[in-house]
Formats: C-alpha cells, sequence, structure tokens
C-alpha cells in the first residue's frame, strides 16, 4: 500500500480525454515474453482454477477451430479486428511482433529469433491472438495490429501465466477463487497504423472478448522503455503512489527481481510530468481504471522495466463502458 494516509490513490481515473483519443502505441506491452529467469523454476506455480471441478470441455479450440463467424469482433472502415483462426495468422501475428520488439525496439534475438525472424514462444499456441487488419492493402487483409489472450482455464492446463515468471500472483488469484483472470500481453502496433482508430479497434476487441468469456479481471505486464530504475525514478515513483492496486489486487515482484518503485517521496513528484513521462499504453489502463503491482522487473534483454498491471472488469470507467458498449456492439 502507499504509505502514508493522506496520500491520494488514483484507481478508478486519471484527468483527460478518452484514452483512444490520446493512445499513440509507441510501445507495446510485453506482458507475455517467455525466456528463462535466473533463480525460477522452467514451469511457474500452477494456476489455480476457479472451481475445483471445473474443465475446459466444449471450449478447448485450436486455431483452426475458431469458426469465421465466431472470429471477427469489429470494424472500422477498411480495418477489422478479429481473433486468429490459423497457422498463417499465427505467424503474422510473430512476423509483426518481432518487426515491431526487435526491428524497431531494442530487444535482443536469441539465435531461434534471429534465424526465424519472428517473436515466438510455447505460449503462442496456447493463447488466442487479436488481430488488426487493414483490408486495403491486399484481399486477405495486412496484420498490423495485435494481443495476445491468455484464459485462466487454459493456463492451468498448461504452462501457467507468464507473469507467473516476475510475480507472485497466486495469492491474488487464491483470493478470488470464483471470478475468472485474462492475461493481456505482447501488444503491438505497425508505426504507421499507431492511431486511435487502430487502438480503438484493439481496445474494443478485447472488450468484446471479456464480454464473450465473462471475464472478471484482466492483468498483465506492461513495459516502461529502458533497463535503469533510476532513470525511470518519476513515472516508477507516480505509479507506486498515485496508483497502486488495492491490496487485495496487488500482487508482488518476485522477490530476487522485486525493483522498488518507491524511488521518490510522493511530495517530490510533479504530476504532470510524471503523467507525460509514462508511455502511452500504462496511461490507457490508468485511465480506464488499473492499478499497479508491488515492485517492478527489469527485463534485459528487451531494455525495459516491466510493471504489473490488474484492471477488474467492475472497476472500468463507466464512459469507456459507454463507449464501447455494455454489448460492445459499436463497432460490431
Amino acid at each position: 500500500m502507499a504509505k502514508g494516509g493522506a496520500k491520494r490513490v488514483i484507481w478508478s481515473r486519471l484527468p483527460g480525454g478518452m484514452v483512444m483519443a490520446s493512445l499513440q502505441l509507441r510501445e507495446a506491452d510485453r506482458t507475455t515474453r517467455v525466456h528463462a529467469r535466473p533463480g525460477m523454476p522452467a514451469h511457474p506455480a500452477p494456476v489455480l482454477f476457479r472451481r475445483a471441478s471445473e474443465t475446459l470441455g466444449s471450449d478447448t479450440r485450436s486455431l483452426a477451430r475458431i469458426a469465421p463467424e465466431e472470429a471477427s469482433l469489429g470494424r472500422i472502415g477498411a480495418l477489422e479486428v478479429r481473433l486468429a483462426t490459423s497457422g498463417v495468422d499465427l505467424d503474422h501475428a510473430q512476423s509483426l511482433r518481432y518487426q515491431v520488439f526487435y526491428q524497431e525496439m531494442t530487444a535482443q534475438p536469441d539465435t531461434q529469433t534471429l534465424r526465424t525472424c519472428r517473436d515466438a514462444d510455447a505460449f503462442d499456441v496456447i493463447c488466442d491472438h487479436l488481430l488488426v487488419l487493414d483490408h486495403d492493402c491486399d484481399g486477405a487483409g495486412k496484420v498490423v495490429g495485435t494481443y495476445r489472450l491468455l484464459r485462466q482455464e487454459i493456463a492451468a492446463l498448461h504452462r501457467g501465466f507468464y507473469s507467473q515468471g516476475e510475480y507472485d500472483i497466486a495469492p491474488v488469484l487464491a483470493a478470488h477463487p470464483d471470478m475468472r483472470f485474462l492475461e493481456l500481453g505482447r501488444s503491438c502496433v505497425l508505426a504507421p497504423y499507431r492511431n486511435k482508430r487502430t487502438v480503438e479497434l484493439l481496445w474494443h476487441g478485447i472488450w468484446a472478448y471479456v464480454l464473450r468469456h465473462r471475464i472478471d479481471v484482466m492483468f498483465g505486464c506492461a513495459s516502461l522503455p529502458g533497463a535503469d530504475p533510476d532513470r525511470l525514478a518519476l513515472p516508477l515513483s507516480f505509479l507506486h503512489h498515485h496508483a497502486p492496486a488495492p491490496e487485495e489486487w496487488r500482487a508482488r515482484a518476485w522477490e530476487h527481481l522485486h525493483v522498488p518503485m518507491e524511488r521518490l517521496p510522493c511530495e517530490g513528484i510533479d504530476t504532470r510530468a510524471a503523467l507525460a513521462s509514462l508511455p502511452p499504453l500504462i496511461k490507457g489502463y490508468l485511465r480506464i481504471g488499473a492499478g499497479f503491482g508491488d515492485g517492478a522487473v527489469v527485463d534485459h534483454q528487451f531494455g525495459t522495466t516491466d510493471v504489473l498491471v490488474v484492471l477488474p472488469v467492475s472497476r472500468i470507467t463507466a464512459r469507456y463502458i459507454a463507449h464501447f458498449g455494455a454489448d460492445a456492439g459499436r463497432h460490431g
């Protein structure tokens, strides 16, 4: 918890207009990057089921079994948001991620990544992949944006959540056994498409997916550019003092990875400057109603500092639900 009872916690909203008008996605959310952490087991701790008797049943589907009529989630002009339905779709998403993370940004590829020119890992085959396609580019549509989605019941049957490699999320899951969790990650948008329409479609797709699967909580790691926490003292301290998740939702980074976020005293923070220093995606999460976990984690491979975002659906601000529609019908 933030120290001092007089400190104001910004949990539900921040000043400013609609998140979609300001989000430019100049950075990407690398929630689901997977690589071994020193001292961590190869497989994270088991993920709790919502109920002891729950199984996947008929909801276990490969990419190829997602029917086209189920895949499409919305459209704005030539841009469509839909779920990946084939290995070809997944390959396009991995190619886009490679372009953004490794060619545009500072991620350091391993031999396999360099050889294939794809950002890929073991989680890809069990996740759903949200795609934004530009149908003006070719008949099939060019993939220009993507998000990776991992539901709790799927994670429980496989490797768990990626975030478990950085944060101890088990207490949060255990405290909410009747809630459905969804991990968001691997978000990126091709540079020419980092605009209101593309980002709005991605969020519209996520909202439609949340409603379809009756998701109660979204979470995942978001990245600040740079691997030196001292140079990120202002944004990290702002998130620590003004936007911590409530205690019941505040997962803590593993001790051997934990980087304190309180690097400046609360009274020493210029709020306007701090907000300006945050990546657009993190500002978007804040405006929607998200809070943040305890501690940051430095990712040296990607040259970033990760923070854990936690967003119970019940805390999404009303104006955003109204914007996309309670039934996700705005761009349907």
